[in-house]
C-alpha cells in the first residue's frame, strides 16, 4: 500500500470525458468548497439524498462536512466532479472513498446531480474511483446501496460487480469486484503519475 500525503496530491485533478462531448474535471475538495458542497447536496432531489445518504436529510450534518472538506485524513478522501455552466463552476458529482490498509480494501460512496443523471457521469466517475483504487495498491473496490436504488445497482452490474447481502443490514446490498492493477484506459492520469512517485509502504 502506497504513503500518501493529501497535500502532495491536492493539486492534481482529471478530465473526465463524457458522451455528447461534455468534460468535467474530477478533484479533491478543499476547505473553501464547504459552501459548494453544501449546496450540492441540497440541491439533491429528496430521493438522490436518500439514496447516497440511506435516510431522509436535507444538509450534510456539520460534522460530516468537516470531514469532508478535509480530505485525506484517516484515509478518507472526498473528490467532486465540476464544470462551468453559465460560466461558473458547479459541483455535478462528488464520492469519497477509503482506503483500509489491513485488507487492502477500497471503499466508496457517489452521487450524481439530479440533472446530470443519464448522461455518462456515474460511469466515468465510478472509472475514475477504479482506477484511483489501483493506484493505491487496493485489491478489491466495493461500495454498499439501498436495495431500492435501482440505477445504482444497474450502473454496478453493467460495470461487473458481484453482489452480496451487506453485513447487518438488511436494507442494503453490497457490490464489489477485484482491482485491474493497470487499467491503462480508465481516466486518473493526474492521480496515477502522482500516486506512482511514492514507495510502497503502509497507509498512515
Amino acid at each position: 500500500m502506497r504513503a500518501l500525503d493529501f497535500h502532495d496530491f491536492s493539486q492534481h485533478a482529471d478530465m473526465l470525458s463524457l458522451p455528447g462531448g461534455h468534460r468535467v474535471t474530477v478533484r479533491f475538495v478543499e476547505p473553501a468548497d464547504a459552501g459548494a458542497l453544501q449546496a450540492y447536496v441540497r440541491a439533491l432531489s429528496q430521493t438522490s439524498r436518500y439514496n447516497r445518504f440511506f435516510g431522509a436529510t436535507a444538509a450534510l450534518p456539520p460534522g460530516e462536512l468537516e470531514k469532508s472538506i478535509h480530505s485525506g485524513e484517516h484515509n478518507l478522501f472526498t473528490v467532486i466532479a465540476v464544470t462551468r455552466i453559465d460560466g461558473f463552476e458547479s459541483i455535478v458529482g462528488e464520492a469519497r472513498y477509503q482506503i483500509d490498509p489491513s485488507t487492502d480494501r477500497f471503499e466508496f460512496g457517489l452521487s450524481v446531480s439530479d440533472h446530470w443523471q443519464g448522461h455518462g457521469l456515474g460511469r466515468a466517475l465510478l472509472s475514475n474511483l477504479e482506477c484511483r483504487a489501483a493506484a493505491l495498491g487496493a485489491r478489491s473496490v466495493f461500495g454498499d446501496t439501498l436495495r431500492s436504488n435501482a440505477a445504482m445497482i444497474g450502473l454496478a452490474a453493467r460495470s461487473g460487480y458481484d453482489f452480496s447481502p451487506t453485513p447487518d443490514d438488511w436494507k442494503t446490498v453490497r457490490f464489489e469486484k477485484p482491482v485491474d492493477p493497470a487499467p491503462e484506459t480508465i481516466p486518473c492520469s493526474g492521480w496515477r503519475h502522482a500516486a506512482q512517485t511514492f514507495d510502497a509502504a503502509p497507509l498512515h
